[in-house]
């Protein structure tokens, strides 16, 4: 019998979902360990960052220079609001401590299970995104509200008995020292929130859970600056560069003949 007349051989049903499945475990565990570097990246490159708190000073009195003279310098007022109101200081702080990087997690999680070119696209944003923000942390390194000439509260310092984090940034009690505080703008966490929201209307997904995204995104503004983590320009600056690499990976992606969507 020739090649040509040969019976095909059955591959059983069972293996084949055998080697689907191991291939998704590498997959996954390939992405677990891209996104372990950047998490490393992250830490590693903000432990880099100059601490020389006077220039960080004037970047931080600069920026708020700049919203008095365009008049939204809401922070003194949202801040007191977050000091008088206690359940409001109290939600806020475990909300800056633990969406950031929770829901970043979820929703990378979903959206890999769900579209493999939808994952990717919205990665390459996101890793995109955080390294212009590191950039950022090390070529200008700028102070928040909470540590300028008293003007305003460390909310989470003020909640530290409440929860894990201790009274130095948000990190967990001990831990403050890995933790590089004159890295306000842009803010990470206002630009994550909106890659959240980004991804569920790029999704296509129910109007409620959109909704739900961009309510998030909104809230996590509102949180950073009421705690006295972030300017209102870090928030608006944060956003823009999360839409610009989203925007910039999407053109890239359709333009370059020689960029093609990892199999996920």
């Amino acid at each position: 019998m020739d090649e040509l007349t040969r019976p095909a051989v059955e591959v059983p049903a069972s293996t084949l979902r055998k080697v689907a499945l191991v291939h998704k475990l590498k997959r996954g565990a390939i992405e677990l360990a891209m996104l372990a570097v950047l998490y490393v990246a992250y830490s590693a490159s903000r432990l880099l960052a100059s601490n020389d708190f006077s220039p960080a000073r004037g970047r931080a009195l600069d920026i708020l220079n700049f919203e008095k003279d365009w008049r939204f310098a809401i922070e003194g007022w949202l801040n007191d609001l977050f000091v008088r109101v206690d359940w409001l200081g109290v939600f806020g702080s475990y909300w800056y401590a633990t969406t950031h990087y929770f829901v970043t997690v979820i929703v990378l999680v979903w959206l890999y299970r769900r579209s493999a070119t939808e994952y990717v696209t919205a990665r390459r944003a996101l890793v995109l995104a955080t390294i212009i923000g590191l950039c950022f942390y090390l070529l200008a390194p700028t102070a928040p509200p909470r540590l300028v000439d008293g003007l305003y509260t460390d909310v989470l310092s003020l909640h530290a008995d409440a929860g894990w984090w201790g009274a130095d940034a948000s990190a967990p009690r001990g831990f403050g020292g890995w933790t590089n505080e004159l890295a306000a703008f842009p803010s990470l966490h206002a630009g994550w929130a909106l890659w959240v929201a980004l991804v569920l209307i790029r999704a296509g997904v129910p109007r409620l859970m959109r909704l739900a995204g961009i309510a998030y995104a909104l809230i996590m503004a509102v949180v950073i600056v009421g705690t006295g983590n972030h300017w209102v320009l870090d928030a608006i600056v944060g956003w823009i560069i999360v839409a610009m690499a989203f925007v910039g990976v999407a053109a890239w992606e359709r333009r370059s003949p020689f960029v093609a969507h990892e199999d996920t």
